[in-house]
């Protein structure tokens, strides 16, 4: 057989094994984005190129958490020691606008670097994916990323908490430096409780069983609570949002208005005072 001839039947073997051989997935990174969205069964990130969000300057009675949050993200984006972040709390305080919103004020921060931090959202039900998530993110290693699950919680029968728990802290392998992990809840133990009394009252040593539940909370560094605010928070909230969209309304039918919202939805909050100034913009 000649020479010519072994190369014919060596591009054949080569072309059939491509054919054999699956495509290469797009981990979605190659997009520039200010965020992605984690699709877990297709494992790759669907890019967003504008993150809805609210100004940070727009955030009322959260200043505290508000600073503590922008000093750890900006101390992370600097390569600098950082922890993972809890905001828990009552619904509708703002903690995921907050999230949102610092992400935007650090990226802003860093307009000079050829890659600013980026912001990935994974959904509460895709937590078991979360090594392969990893693993592509550690791949964009001159980039830091923001992994966020917002109203992250687990109920009874519920094992995946205790994978979350070993990528927070207790792996060999750990979390890639270039990954920082924050979650909202409702609960601050991200349990509910009564899957702890039940692990409790079946459990040989209920004390170490509770342990086992609860540290799960432990693994988050920061911990941020928010609460529901009182009636001059919430109408500060309703007058700085009013003042943004420029409403003409008069101060005094504006308050009793506002007034007359969060009553009927038996809440006063931030998500309450942004949709009646949406209702009135609109």
């Amino acid at each position: 057989m000649n020479e010519h001839a072994n190369r014919d039947i060596l591009l054949r073997i080569a072309e059939a094994l491509e054919r054999l051989s699956p495509p290469l997935r797009s981990s979605g990174l190659e997009q520039p984005a200010e965020g992605y969205l984690w699709v877990a069964n297709e494992r790759r990130l669907k890019p967003v190129p504008r993150i809805s969000r609210i100004d940070i300057g727009l955030l009322k009675s959260v200043e505290r958490q508000r600073d503590a949050l922008l000093d750890n993200t900006r101390r992370f984006a600097r390569g600098q020691p950082a922890n993972n972040a809890l905001l828990w709390g009552a619904r509708g305080t703002g903690k995921s606008s907050l999230v949102k919103s610092v992400h935007a004020s650090v990226a802003g921060e860093m307009e000079d670097v050829a890659s600013p931090i980026a912001l990935v959202e994974i959904q509460r039900e895709d937590i078991d994916t979360l090594p392969v998530l990893l693993a592509i993110l550690e791949t964009a290693s001159a980039r830091r990323f923001i992994l966020f699950s917002d109203d992250l919680s687990f109920d009874a029968g519920d094992a995946t908490y205790k994978s979350l728990k070993a990528i927070l802290d207790g792996g060999i392998a750990g979390r890639p430096e270039n990954v920082i992990f924050y979650a909202t809840s409702n609960r601050r133990h991200l349990l509910a409780r009564d899957m702890i009394d039940n692990e409790q009252a079946t459990a040989i040593n209920p004390g170490e069983a509770v342990e086992e539940k609860v540290s799960l909370s432990d693994r988050f560094g920061l911990w941020l609570g928010f609460h529901v605010v009182d009636q001059n928070a919430y109408l500060d909230m309703v007058m700085a949002y009013a003042e943004h969209f420029q409403l003409p309304h008069g101060l005094e039918e504006l308050r009793r208005r506002a007034l007359e919202w969060a009553m009927q939805r038996g809440s006063r909050s931030g998500r309450t005072a942004w949709q009646f100034v949406q209702s009135l913009a609109a």
